[in-house]
């Protein structure tokens, strides 16, 4: 009898020093941080469930192609904000896998979307999401990076601060004509210098910009027929402004960007950016699968990286 009673003071004083433990360890791991997998092997340490996905070839299906057969062509058409990357992955597909070719063109977004469906071209390289009644069509898009939207003066222009984001919609909206509205170093009308309707990047400035309002179209305005960034820069003037992708402008001697709200395009807060795409008709082809594989290969990932700076 002794011994029973002798055991049960022995039995209690183990499971209160197990709880103690188990709380304490409980307590530890708390504070530390440390949440480890849930049951389905799922990281539980993320905040709010975000995930963070690459920049490059996000959500890309296709497999790198072990070999492309000889003869195969890859059309590209589409955006002029591409040109850069079109041609860093044309140059290395047709190097790496020799006997095949692919052809660059651009002509806007829109214009590409239409040869895509005309079946003209194999993939259409847009600055701009699908809409859905392109959807609806077949097409799909597939995310290869993001950049940003420029607000772009010439050096000669004496405005040489920052604007706000209501003075950017107010002066492409045509509320705002004259540079004495906005700066004391420089008055005389303000010249808008506007990419056509076709343009993924006039498409995504009035969505993202503009919040979906219309264009000015007053006389300050010059609305060019031809998507390209060339005869912009030229046109800019001491008086001019306009808007570009920022990796074709970051390098140009004649011209700067302009920071919005303090922020320049170089920094992640900058609030003008968007996602660049390759659009393709659903079933892909032969060609389609095999260059998008391709591009999704750290080595396309590196291309397109190094195309942007």
């Amino acid at each position: 009898m002794a011994q029973k009673n002798d055991t049960l003071p022995l039995m209690l004083a183990l499971t209160v020093t197990l709880g103690i433990l188990g709380g304490g360890g409980w307590w530890f791991l708390n504070r530390s941080g440390f949440q480890g997998l849930s049951p389905n092997g799922t990281d539980t340490n993320s905040q709010d469930g975000a995930i963070t996905r690459p920049s490059q070839a996000t959500d890309n299906p296709f497999s790198p192609p072990a070999m492309v057969a000889p003869g195969t062509v890859v059309k590209i058409s589409g955006s002029t904000s591409m040109v850069q990357i079109n041609t860093a992955l044309k140059n290395r597909f047709e190097l790496q896998y020799p006997q095949t070719r692919v052809e660059t063109m651009a002509n806007g977004s829109s214009r590409g979307l239409e040869d895509l469906l005309a079946g003209n071209i194999d993939l259409a390289a847009i600055s701009r999401p699908l809409q859905p009644e392109e959807i609806q069509q077949g097409l799909k898009a597939i995310a290869i990076t993001t950049d940003a939207i420029a607000i772009v003066v010439a050096k000669e222009n004496p405005f040489s601060t920052g604007l706000t984001g209501e003075q950017v919609q107010g002066i492409f909206q045509g509320n705002l004509t004259d540079w004495s509205a906005i700066t004391d170093k420089a008055t005389g009308e303000i010249r808008v210098i506007n990419r056509p309707p076709v343009s993924g990047t006039h498409q995504t400035f009035q969505e993202t910009v503009l919040n979906g309002a219309n264009f000015g179209n007053g006389p300050n305005f010059t609305n060019l027929e031809q998507d390209a960034t060339t005869p912009i820069l030229r046109a800019l003037g001491a008086d001019g402004i306009s808007y570009a992708t920022y990796s074709q402008i970051a390098n140009q001697q004649t011209v700067r960007t302009v920071p919005i709200d303090g922020v320049t395009p170089e920094s992640d807060l900058y609030p003008y950016t968007r996602t660049l795409y390759y659009a393709y008709q659903e079933p892909a082809s032969p060609q389609v699968e095999a260059f998008l594989g391709f591009v999704g290969t750290p080595v396309g990932a590196e291309l397109i990286q190094t195309a942007q700076q």
